[in-house]
Order: C-alpha cells, then sequence, then structure tokens
C-alpha cells in the first residue's frame, strides 16, 4: 500500500471493490430523498452531503448490494474504504464503516494508517466514534503492539485521532487497561474542545459499568483536573 504525494494512500487493486462499488452508487442513489437530504446534512452540521437515506432503507440496500460477493482481504477493505470516502455523500461512508466493522478481523496491523486516514477526513463524530470502537479497538485487540500507536494517537494534533485513542477501548469492559485508560484521561483533561471532554466523560462512563468502584476512586482523587461535563458523563450511572 503506497501513499500518493499528497500524503493520502493509494487505493489499492480490488475486483471485489470494483464489484460493490459498481453495485453500491446506482443502488444508493436510486432511492435518494432530497428532501430528507437537507435535514440530515443540517443535522450534522454540514460534515457531508447526503442522499437522504434511512439507516433502515440504507442497510436494506447494503444487503442486496453484498449478496453474493465474497469475504474480503485485507486490500479489498482498502480499496472499498477509501473509494467510499472519496464519493461526497455521507452514506457512502456510513456503507465503509460497516464493512469495516464486519470484516476488521481480516485486517492486520498494517490497516490501521488506512483507519486513521478514515478518521482524520471528513472527520466528525457519526463515523469516528464507530470507527475507534469497532475497527481500532479491534486491532490493537488483535496486536497488542499498536498500543504504542495509541499512545502516540493520544498526543494528536487532530482532535479527532485523540478522540479515537479515548474511545478504542470502548468495548474491551474486563479486558481494559485501565492504566492506559486513565493516563489518557488525564493527558487530555485541559483540553478546551467539547468532543475531547465529553469523550472522557464516555470512556470513564463505559467503563463504569464494569468496576464502578475504580471510576469513584480515580474521581475522587482526580476530578479537579477535568470539565465538569467530563465529570458529569462519567458518574452519570453511578454517582459520586
Amino acid at each position: 500500500m503506497g501513499v500518493t504525494g499528497t500524503g493520502t494512500l493509494e487505493v489499492p487493486r480490488s475486483v471485489l471493490a470494483d464489484t460493490v462499488l459498481a453495485r453500491l452508487v446506482p443502488a444508493y442513489a436510486a432511492a435518494a430523498d432530497p428532501e430528507r437530504a437537507v435535514a440530515m446534512r443540517a443535522y450534522m452540521k454540514d460534515v457531508a452531503p447526503f442522499l437522504g437515506l434511512t439507516t433502515p432503507a440504507r442497510r436494506a440496500l447494503t444487503r442486496t448490494v453484498l449478496q453474493g460477493t465474497p469475504r474480503p482481504d485485507e486490500a479489498d477493505c482498502t480499496a472499498v474504504a477509501l473509494r467510499c470516502w472519496e464519493l461526497p455523500e455521507r452514506e457512502y461512508h456510513y456503507f465503509a464503516v460497516d464493512y469495516l466493522r464486519r470484516h476488521v478481523g481480516r485486517c492486520s496491523s498494517g490497516f490501521l494508517p488506512v483507519a486513521r486516514q478514515l478518521i482524520a477526513t471528513v472527520s466528525w463524530w457519526d463515523t469516528v466514534d464507530l470507527l475507534a470502537a469497532h475497527v481500532v479497538g479491534g486491532l490493537v485487540t488483535a496486536d497488542p503492539k499498536l498500543t504504542a500507536d495509541m499512545d502516540a494517537w493520544i498526543g494528536d494534533e487532530d482532535l479527532w485521532v485523540a478522540r479515537t485513542a479515548l474511545l478504542h477501548q470502548l468495548r474491551y469492559k474486563e479486558r481494559t487497561d485501565t492504566e492506559r485508560l486513565f493516563g489518557y484521561c488525564l493527558r487530555q483533561s485541559g483540553h478546551p474542545d467539547f468532543f475531547i471532554r465529553k469523550a472522557i466523560g464516555w470512556c470513564l462512563r463505559e467503563y463504569a459499568k464494569t468496576d464502578p468502584e475504580a471510576v469513584r476512586e480515580f474521581l475522587a482523587r482526580e476530578r479537579g483536573r477535568f470539565a465538569p461535563l467530563s465529570v458529569r458523563e462519567a458518574l452519570k450511572n453511578i454517582g459520586a
């Protein structure tokens, strides 16, 4: 997998991606609802244009698009994701995220740069959070050496990359590395952006479902370092 002169990853050749995109684009476009698309774009703060597909309609179309296609390898996953991201309408990005969630187990640690490019391009919570918890989290589980990358991502200037580091353990439950989780939260405790502060509270709240006492004790020691939003989110289900 190469890198272009602009720093973006090259799309690998993939017959499967050719098939998927040839089916996907006309299927989604034919079901577009321009009136709904305007409302969806406004709700997502104009991050991208929309076709106006509801989630149930989009997923039904997706099943038809993928019917009879083989399971992808890593190059196929890369090609499908990057080619979908080249399309302007957000529903194609959603298709790519769902595809990667389904097939992340077929990708190696070498897929992490692809995930990062998706996270850092046309960035908003609707794609970033799913990529963080289901794709990046899955890659790190499969190859714990990638925790070194997460240690770098938590300090990244791109807030969406840093948010991904915070959220990548969101589904780990008992497998959570609490030292890393709490350390990441402290590392970004003074961040001014809403989306980082919200992510701190969210990842702590999620881990509190597994070990509420650990989260209470952590915040009892450190709550003065966090924004009120982060503390409220973290303690929402367990109390002070």
